[in-house]
């Protein structure tokens, strides 16, 4: 048995898919697949990069013919840029929130397919990072929120490009920060660097001290906007730190150069809080 519906009122149609399926509920992510935005946004990937795919419903998948490094997730796209262009990766995890909530602020029709493509990239960057090998050897509460915590990495990718360019406030453009990256060859300096800090920031919050009877948790900290500023305060930190270490002048000196970007290539945050 099933029921099949057929009404004009695009909003009405949703209600009623969403109130009358409790077997296997509708979510907003699902609703969003056929969004013009959406659509539109798949559209313009997939003619910039003919190679390139993005899957807008869940379970759905790539023909094989494409290039893996070229697939982007709807839900993936909305987690990478809550992190990057919200500057709120501790919302990141929550779906109903990105396509819910925050789905007009994050997904544009004007959005270019060129960011898209550097968020995706620099995400894969960040995820190689965070296999068992532990390259970086982060923390292993760190670790153990891998479900949270990579979305701080890569928010703190993007602060690197803000601390550099003293721009407090700003957001960088990402396909231009993936420019400015790969021609200075710093790509995987930048993805060390800022895991690094992330690392540095949890461990210099635990330090803190605490009140009486209470006990620093790392899965509480990863949600708060004091972790964000953390983070912040630890790139600057590890920018300032840099002539104190051999050799630590002229390394600081040619990142800041190739992390230099002008300001016209930074913008406002989007609001999503």
């Amino acid at each position: 048995m099933f029921r099949f519906y057929e009404i004009p009122q695009r909003e009405r149609a949703d209600k009623i898919s969403i109130s009358t399926n409790s077997q296997s509920p509708v979510k907003p992510r699902d609703l969003r697949s056929n969004d013009k935005r959406v659509l539109s946004l798949k559209r313009l990937y997939q003619q910039k990069y003919p190679q390139g795919y993005l899957i807008t419903q869940r379970g759905e998948e790539a023909p094989a013919e494409k290039d893996k490094n070229l697939v982007v997730d709807l839900s993936d796209l909305g987690k990478y840029m809550v992190s990057w262009h919200s500057q709120r990766p501790n919302i990141a995890y929550s779906e109903t929130k990105l396509f819910d909530k925050y789905f007009e602020q994050l997904f544009k029709r004007d959005y270019r397919p060129e960011n898209i493509h550097a968020l995706a990239f620099w995400m894969n960057q960040v995820w190689k990072r965070w296999t068992k090998d532990n390259p970086l050897a982060l923390n292993e509460s760190l670790l153990a929120m891998r479900a949270y915590s990579p979305y701080h990495h890569l928010y703190a990718v993007s602060l690197c490009f803000c601390v550099a360019n003293n721009m407090p406030e700003g957001v960088p453009n990402p396909a231009i920060t993936l420019e400015k990256a790969v021609a200075g060859g710093i790509v995987d300096q930048v993805v060390d660097m800022a895991g690094t800090c992330l690392n540095t920031a949890l461990e210099a919050a635990a330090n803190e001290p605490m009140p009486v009877n209470r006990v620093f948790s790392p899965q509480n900290w990863i949600k708060t906007k004091t972790c964000l500023a953390g983070i912040r305060a630890a790139i600057r930190q590890y920018f300032t730190m840099l002539p104190a270490i051999p050799g630590g002048r002229q390394l600081g000196q040619q990142l800041k150069t190739a992390l230099a970007m002008d300001a016209e290539n930074f913008e406002a945050r989007w609001a999503a809080d």
